[in-house]
């Protein structure tokens, strides 16, 4: 059974990246199996870095029904799984050069693991959104103008 990777389509939208990181997140009780059924949503998420640890804030993970009364409360932070030097580069990015940590994807990997990338990334201005959006037109058309001259 594949999973699909649960994918934060907005921060591609509204951010530059230059760094990726994969790492690991610590859940408690039903998240893991809520996490199995999609119901994650990234909406307002970002990570932070506090006291030699980072922690994922505003990440919205359903609750898990059959859980009862062992649920969590949704939009709790949780502690992302790295290790101590990249913790320190990743701090270091931060707040030397003015970057955000923005959560990018959430998926299983081959052992069964949930991993979480976050990317170190710089906000866009508007007209670098409208740049982004034309040049997306342009690569459309143009392949599409391919595909019907094959034909």
């Amino acid at each position: 059974m594949t999973q699909k990777a649960i994918s934060n389509k907005k921060a591609y939208r509204d951010y530059f990246f230059t760094d990726k990181y994969e790492c690991g997140i610590a859940l408690q009780s039903g998240e893991v199996k809520s996490v199995r059924a999609g119901k994650v949503n990234f909406k307002g998420s970002f990570a932070k870095a506090d006291n030699g640890q980072i922690f994922i804030h505003n990440l919205h993970i359903d609750l898990y029904k059959e859980a009862s009364y062992m649920n969590n409360e949704p939009d709790r932070k949780r502690r992302l799984l790295l290790h101590k030097r990249e913790i320190r580069k990743l701090e270091n990015q931060v707040i030397l050069k003015g970057l955000s940590l923005v959560p990018t994807k959430m998926y299983f990997n081959a052992r069964g693991f949930l991993k979480v990338q976050i990317a170190v990334g710089k906000g866009k201005k508007m007209y670098d959104k409208r740049e982004t959006i034309k040049k997306r037109t342009i690569e459309r058309s143009l392949a599409q103008t391919l595909r019907n001259a094959r034909k």
